[in-house]
């Protein structure tokens, strides 16, 4: 009996010891072997700028109705197009920028500063255009007091003449 627990002991130890070499085994395996080779048809930075920029804009456009009144179209073959390439060549660039992430966050942070200053010229443009049609009404709406003014000045100075 006391031979039963010897082994059981000496076999929950190897156990212990055989946990602790698979906990360290995994570990070690997940280290950082992350960054892909660069692939041969790789877009360049500057162009995956300004495809992600067309991108984000044609997924926001998705839900917004078109000159048809159409909603849901899907914008992204077009973008495709524009840039002459394929959405396979796009997937394995963005997966190589994806693994090297500093990179991949420039890219991100330029088109987002670049989409934020085009969204402040289209802002400004509106706000331009508002205050312009603002002003032209505002002058229209005086001209007719004006004309409204003259008129009621005729209609009382025709009244007092026919009085006298």
């Amino acid at each position: 009996m006391m031979k039963l627990k010897e082994n059981a002991l000496l076999l929950i130890d190897k156990m212990k010891n055989l946990s602790y070499l698979f906990v360290f085994l995994f570990l070690v395996s997940c280290t950082s072997n992350t960054i892909l080779k660069e692939p041969e048809d790789l877009i360049p930075k500057d162009s995956m700028r300004l495809l992600i920029q067309e991108m984000m804009i044609a997924s926001s456009a998705k839900y917004v109705k078109n000159k048809n009144l159409e909603t849901k179209i899907e914008y992204m073959s077009l973008v495709y197009d524009q840039f002459k390439i394929d959405s396979v060549r796009f997937q394995t660039s963005n997966l190589y920028y994806m693994s090297k992430i500093d990179v991949y966050q420039e890219i991100f942070e330029d088109a987002k500063a670049s989409l934020e200053k085009q969204k402040k010229v289209y802002d400004d443009r509106v706000t331009r255009k508002d205050s312009i049609r603002n002003d032209s009404l505002k002058k229209l709406m005086d001209t007719k007091k004006r004309i409204s003014i003259q008129d009621s000045l005729d209609v009382t100075t025709k009244e007092v003449k026919l009085a006298i």
